[in-house]
């Protein structure tokens, strides 16, 4: 089976959906569980998907090998939760997109559960993209439905305000993007990665040109995967769009963007390629930026979303810095793979908070950190959870989040560049900081009435499965590494 009959089909339900939502009167909850239903179908079927499974005239622009096959995964999975986070925070959605909450209870919902499955179709294309064509139109499609979702609130200023600020910082991103493309077609005659790499380690003449596109294209994907100095729009859009979108923001969109910047770093630190010793450099003092930025940035935050948002800046320089390093042969892992594991990682305790963020707002709990006080004693089981997420998040032994920093580090070390592993440590030492903060005011006695989050068996579910999952990792990695290098 080929992947892209599963990007067809998602294509079109997402489709059928929206004209349900358009002309049917069925009660919307009802699109979010064929939505659900459509991609746990996926998920199933993705795994008869066989590696190399591309009809011959897609050969150039779409490859199906393991890392776009997990990647793809991954896109599954984080949709499905997002579509349950959704479910969680339908009461807020109610109370600000409908004028009259209360007589028009379902407005506006079915979107809202539909274009998920969109986004998802861009991810899973994106993970397969190996031509600038594909990429940009890939991309696009992911980013515009992201428009759409950040400012869905539209009665409410901050998701408004989102909504702008990624619109136009968005659209920055895409012409830089854009622009640095062209400069590479011109310069090489060649659209595909692999032509490019051909071209780039035959190179005849000055790199100033080749650098320039390559500043560029790196700039537009800085934007994408939130690294420094092109993080700007993340805390604000963070803490002010709907917190499934959040999520969806932090995860999805987040693994999008490092599959394609982990192909183009592939193509040009390729052997006797003509600019890898720039590129390289370049990667680590973004990353080194990028840890410090978010990880310092977030120790004085007190609303919960937005210091999730510097804490996904500071995710995205450990993964920079994994793409920095070329000489990881004897951790059996490619830089790619090591960045797609550390994704895998991130997925599920990301997750676990914006679930529990989400289901907290619906019940009047706000999204400061001091709302949370002493919920793990009002709520034992969930207390546990968010502690075990927040934990794996700062990289706690036994945790999924400690192998994800382990290889990160150890690639470092291995390639010789202590600085930017002194930049890491330092970065870890604060995120234990901020993280573990957290961790005390659960736990800690509340000031006055405790808080209550009473979840849905679907999202216990998903819960219970992320919760697992994070022990599962921390014990045994290869149970994801033999995914990768399968």
């Amino acid at each position: 089976m080929s992947t892209i009959s599963l990007e067809v089909f998602l294509g079109a339900l997402a489709l059928v959906l929206l004209l349900v939502e358009t002309f049917a009167t069925v009660p919307r909850k009802l699109i979010a569980y064929a939505a659900i239903g459509g991609l746990l179908a996926a998920l199933v079927a993705l795994f008869f998907c066989a590696k190399g499974a591309v009809p011959p005239t897609l050969v150039e622009f779409y490859k199906v090998d393991s890392l776009a096959l997990f990647y793809k995964g991954l896109a599954l999975i984080s949709t499905i939760a997002v579509l349950v986070i959704a479910l969680e925070y339908t009461p807020v959605i109610n109370q600000f997109v409908s004028a009259e909450p209360e007589k028009t209870k379902e407005a506006g919902l079915g979107e809202f559960y539909a274009l998920p499955l969109i986004v998802c179709v861009g991810l899973m294309v994106m993970a397969s993209a190996v031509d600038l064509i594909t990429i940009f139109v890939s991309l696009e499609l992911t980013t515009v439905s992201f428009y759409v979702l950040v400012a869905y609130m539209r009665r409410s200023a901050s998701s408004l305000e989102a909504g702008v600020k990624y619109l136009i910082l968005g659209a920055l991103s895409t012409g830089l993007l854009v622009y640095g493309m062209a400069w590479l077609y011109g310069l090489t005659g060649q659209m595909t990665l692999a032509g490019i790499t051909d071209k780039i380690t035959h190179w005849q003449g000055s790199t100033a040109p080749l650098l320039f596109a390559v500043a560029l294209i790196l700039a537009g994907l800085g934007f994408k995967v939130a690294a420094v100095p092109f993080q700007i729009w993340v805390p604000d859009v963070y803490q002010g769009a709907p917190t499934p979108v959040t999520a969806f923001l932090s995860v999805g969109s987040k693994a999008a963007g490092f599959i394609v910047l982990s192909r183009v770093v592939e193509m040009l630190l390729a052997k006797d390629s003509a600019v890898a010793p720039q590129v390289v450099q370049v990667l680590l003092i973004i990353a080194g930026a990028t840890i410090l930025f978010g990880n310092l940035a977030a120790i004085a935050q007190t609303n919960f979303k937005r210091l999730l948002g510097y804490s996904s800046i500071s995710h995205a320089g450990y993964l920079l810095l994994a793409l920095a390093c070329t000489q990881t042969g004897a951790l059996g892992f490619t830089p790619s793979e090591i960045v797609a594991f550390y994704l895998a990682t991130y997925l599920p305790m990301t997750l676990i908070c914006f679930l529990l963020l989400a289901a907290g707002r619906a019940q009047g709990i706000s999204e400061d950190v001091a709302s949370f006080r002493g919920l793990a004693r009002t709520s034992p089981v969930l207390g546990f959870t968010l502690t075990l997420a927040l934990a794996s998040l700062a990289g706690l032994p036994l945790t999924a989040g400690f192998f994800g920093k382990f290889f990160v580090f150890f690639s470092a070390t291995l390639e010789g560049n202590y600085a930017s592993l002194l930049i890491a440590i330092i970065g870890a030492a604060a995120g234990f900081y901020y993280y573990f903060k957290i961790i005390l005011v659960i736990h800690s006695l509340p000031e006055d009435q405790p808080p209550v989050i009473q979840l849905s068996v679907l999202s216990k579910c998903l819960l219970g499965l992320f919760a697992a999952a994070i022990i599962v990792i921390g014990v045994y990695p290869d149970a994801v590494r033999n995914m990768l290098v399968k």
